[in-house]
């Protein structure tokens, strides 16, 4: 693993590395991601706030959640970037192993992915829309790897966050659909609105994540407060290099380019995510519409 001196005999290690050339194996990792993630759909225990189609990060790859086997015993699915397959796991042992260096498409590799879970007795009709795709795929090993190391970094410093934090938190996980690894934090405000003529209340609600990028779009990290309260967070500053976000969606943005490869990473990330907390926190606990501040 690369490190940097850091001075009187001490090393720094070097948490986030550039992501450069990193765009055509991210799509192929996201439309794989996809691909497992439609088992426990289909199979698993549906969670309301949709945990049950999140992955969760390992030191070597991304996981599924358990999907319960009709005969006992349970289905795990992984992305092992180590080894550079999908991996299924049946009680724990290895039934099944895809390579994901074969350029295979994302509807070639479905097809064998869903052949095995129906051989373990899963069958049911799959939503093959969100990862339905015909071109081959490109999946460069150094650049996963350097990616992975990314992954378990960021997870790490989340998971050091959420620990800090006191109410309701969700798990740390990443999210097939835009290939994003976040957690939320849940306030006492609750929030009501209208969805398909029907009244809803949610808790209001603190997120903190990475986003690896898209074609036209650097990776960041963000901490999105909601609801949004402009006339307050617009006017408050943050840590160098964050700023707010407005346009497509409201929250605070750090770019990963501020971070890259700089050994105090680690002590910047937290800072960002303690402040967005910090000038979030009044307008997201209960009495906010009362005027707190």
């Amino acid at each position: 693993m690369l490190r940097i001196s850091g001075g009187k005999g001490m090393s720094s290690e070097i948490i986030f590395p550039s992501l450069d050339g990193f765009e055509p194996t991210r799509q192929t990792l996201q439309l794989y991601s996809r691909v497992i993630s439609a088992v426990p759909r289909t199979h698993g225990e549906f969670h309301p706030k949709w945990w049950h189609v999140s992955l969760g990060v390992q030191p070597d790859g991304l996981i599924t959640g358990a999907v319960a086997l009709l005969e006992g015993g349970e289905l795990r699915i992984k992305m092992d970037l180590v080894a550079h397959k999908i991996l299924l796991f049946a009680d724990g042992q290895v039934t099944d192993a895809f390579s994901m260096l074969a350029g295979k498409t994302s509807t070639a590799m479905a097809d064998e992915v869903l052949a095995a879970v129906a051989r373990l007795g899963l069958h049911g009709e799959v939503n093959r829309e969100k990862f339905e795709n015909d071109e081959p795929r490109e999946y460069d090993p150094s650049r996963v790897a350097k990616f992975l190391r990314v992954l378990v970094n960021a997870d790490r410093i989340f998971r050091a966050r959420r620990a800090a934090l006191s109410g309701e938190v969700g798990p740390v996980q990443l999210w097939p659909h835009g290939f994003d690894l976040a957690f939320e934090w849940f306030g006492t405000r609750v929030q009501e609105y209208e969805e398909q003529g029907e009244a809803n209340a949610i808790p209001a609600q603190l997120n903190l994540g990475f986003y690896p990028g898209s074609p036209g779009l650097a990776p960041y990290f963000y901490s999105n407060p909601w609801p949004f309260e402009e006339d307050v967070l617009l006017g408050e500053a943050l840590p160098d290099g964050a700023s707010w976000h407005t346009e497509g969606w409201q929250g605070a943005i750090l770019p990963y380019e501020v971070l890259m490869e700089d050994e105090d990473a680690e002590k910047r990330l937290h800072a960002f995510a303690a402040r967005v907390f910090e000038v979030s926190l009044p307008t997201l606990i209960h009495g906010w519409e009362a005027g707190p501040r």
